[in-house]
């Protein structure tokens, strides 16, 4: 679905948090995910106080999350990207150990290592200077990945949008450390 693309501002409004909100739910429900009343109501948008959610940003429901473990569905319109990041310690606890599991579409994610040669994503305009990271991991439907700690990383969707689980070590979003000095890690709902 591209229909939101059009005419997007610097600021999300609150017809295209909607239409975000929309569409990210039509793709957990192609995924087969059902969600409750409450994790509809609290889906939460994320944009990094950057502007661009349809390039930017990503959706995401979580189910829970507690000092010992965190779930959580990750959505990502049609390359939509999370920008480059890594989860430090925290309280002299190591940072999140992650793992995704791709339940829809294609994933591209970038971690550490040897470059891949021609890598799938496309790089959101101006924003050559804040990823760092291009080892290419591609991950389809029933593939998973796991991150350890203090790991940078990025992710995008394909052409046709992604929905990846997320099983982890305690979430402390708020710590995440973002290459972008832009970006301010607030979700809105």
């Amino acid at each position: 679905m591209t229909r939101i693309r059009k005419g997007l501002q610097n600021m999300i409004s609150r017809q295209e948090f909607e239409l975000v909100k929309e569409e990210s739910l039509q793709y957990l429900k192609e995924a087969g995910i059902v969600l409750s009343p409450q994790e509809v109501e609290t889906l939460e948008i994320a944009d990094f106080g950057l502007g661009r959610i349809l390039e930017l940003g990503l959706q995401l429901v979580v189910y829970v999350n507690s000092n010992r473990y965190c779930a959580k569905e990750l959505v990502l319109l049609p390359r939509q990207t999370c920008p480059q990041h890594y989860h430090p310690p925290v309280n002299g606890m190591q940072g999140k150990e992650e793992t995704f599991r791709c339940r829809k579409g294609i994933v591209y994610l970038y971690v550490p290592g040897a470059a891949t040669e021609n890598p799938h994503a496309i790089i959101p305009e101006g924003y050559e200077n804040y990823l760092t990271v291009y080892k290419e991991i591609v991950l389809k439907p029933g593939e998973q990945y796991t991150i350890l700690p203090n790991t940078p990383h990025w992710f995008q969707a394909g052409d046709d949008g992604a929905v990846v689980s997320e099983f982890s070590s305690t979430s402390t979003d708020e710590n995440d450390i973002f290459i972008d000095p832009n970006i301010t890690r607030v979700s809105i709902n």
